[in-house]
Order: structure tokens, then C-alpha cells, then sequence
């Protein structure tokens, strides 16, 4: 049977001015905004919270995060506090969207119509503009998974910090999704600093297998109207 850790949780990064601005990010090294250091600093209670200090049996945490800073500042706010490594990866960065990378989405619908609304519909019109492929991107976001999740054990948790579309396309790979909807994306963004939540399900055969057991998960106060506009100064 294979080493590997006992849970995995992927967290989207807090909000940019981008995210506000409706613009595409992609792998624009943009900072998080005043909301979105409030954001993360939320997140960052909520999982020590729920995943540390009601965790005893789990000794061992390894925080990984993309090396795109809206992504590492989230990390940080989690692993800071309880004096963690955060460990950059380039694989959990981004998807980048290329020439479309900063772009606001309704410039785009409006100079590339039917490129847009190609995208939009999952059949792949932003490749034009020497976006990624969203094979590439599940390729390897399931080798840092993979690579990762082997350097713990029953006692470890791992903690990927990065961004939404990587979620959505990693998952989608690691899952199978993409194999059985190669046209169709299943699994939509989540919204900012909110995570998934993964456990293992290891088979006779020695394959693991990961199950989705949280989606779209964030701190109790997501769900009010604070968190998009939280009480600041």
C-alpha cells in the first residue's frame, strides 16, 4: 500500500482588485486587495480551527503554495501562526489565458465575440490567444498532488494554496471528470478563499483513490453580505 498523507485541502486565494474588476487574471501577479487580506485572514482562523485544534491525531501539516503572491499571501495567513514552511510550487500556479491574461471578461466578449463565447462554452476559443491548455494544467496540478501527498503520512494533512481555475481543472483530472467530459467543465470556480476538502480511499490493488468531500467550503461569515464588503479601518 502506498504512503500518503491523510487529507488534502486546496484553497483559492483571497480577492484582488482583478476579481473585483471582473478581469481575467490568469498569471498577472496581482496582490490581494484590502478585502481579500481580510478574507484570508478569516479562512486562515476557520481551518486552524476546524483542522488543527480539532485535529489532535494529525501532527504533521504541509502547506504548498503557488508562487504567484495573491496565492502565497493566502498561505501565509493560514501557516504564519502556527510557524509552518510554506513551500512554492510553480505547477499550482494559474492557468495563464495569454494574450487574454488581464482582460477584463466584458472587453473580451465584446473584441472576440465568438471566441468568447467559444470559451464560455467550453469549446476551447481562448486557445487562440496562447492560453494553456486545460490538460496541461490538469497534468500538473496531479503530479503536485501526487508528489506532495507522498512526503506524509497518516498523520499528515497537505495544504495547496492556489488559485480557481487550477482547482476546478486539477480536480476535474484527478477525479476523472475530464475523461469521461473531455468538452464540458463539471466543476465551476469556487469563490474566493474558500477550499475543498479530499480524503483517500485506498484500494486492494495498492491505487489510491481521492474523494471530494467539501466543495466551495469557506468560514461561516461567506455566507452574509460581509464578505464582499466587511467592516474595514
Amino acid at each position: 500500500m502506498s504512503q500518503h498523507v491523510r487529507s488534502i485541502f486546496l484553497v483559492r486565494h483571497g480577492r484582488t482588485s482583478y476579481n473585483a474588476a471582473h478581469r481575467l487574471q490568469g498569471q498577472v501577479d496581482i496582490p490581494l486587495d484590502e478585502v481579500g487580506r481580510w478574507q484570508v485572514e478569516r479562512t486562515g482562523e476557520t481551518l486552524r480551527e476546524l483542522y488543527v485544534e480539532r485535529r489532535p491525531d494529525v501532527t504533521k501539516r504541509i502547506v504548498v503554495a503557488s508562487d504567484l503572491c495573491r496565492a502565497s499571501a493566502t498561505a501565509h495567513a493560514f501557516a504564519d501562526p502556527l510557524e509552518l514552511d510554506v513551500h512554492l510550487d510553480p505547477r499550482v500556479r494559474e492557468r495563464s489565458f495569454g494574450e487574454w491574461d488581464g482582460t477584463a471578461v466584458d472587453e473580451l466578449a465584446e473584441r472576440y465575440p465568438e471566441d468568447y463565447r467559444s470559451w464560455a462554452e467550453f469549446r476551447g476559443g481562448e486557445m487562440k490567444y496562447g492560453a494553456e491548455s486545460k490538460e496541461a494544467v490538469g497534468r500538473r496540478g496531479v503530479e503536485a498532488i501526487h508528489e506532495w501527498s507522498a512526503l506524509g503520512d497518516e498523520h499528515t494533512d497537505l495544504f495547496f494554496f492556489t488559485h480557481g481555475a487550477w482547482i476546478s481543472q486539477t480536480l476535474q483530472t484527478l477525479l476523472g471528470i475530464s475523461a469521461a467530459f473531455p468538452d464540458f467543465a463539471s466543476v465551476l470556480s469556487m469563490r474566493n478563499a474558500h477550499w475543498v476538502r479530499l480524503l483517500p480511499l485506498d484500494r486492494s490493488d495498492g491505487e489510491v483513490r481521492w474523494r471530494l468531500m467539501e466543495y466551495n467550503h469557506g468560514p461561516a461569515i461567506a455566507d452574509t453580505p460581509q464578505w464582499e464588503n466587511p467592516p474595514l479601518g
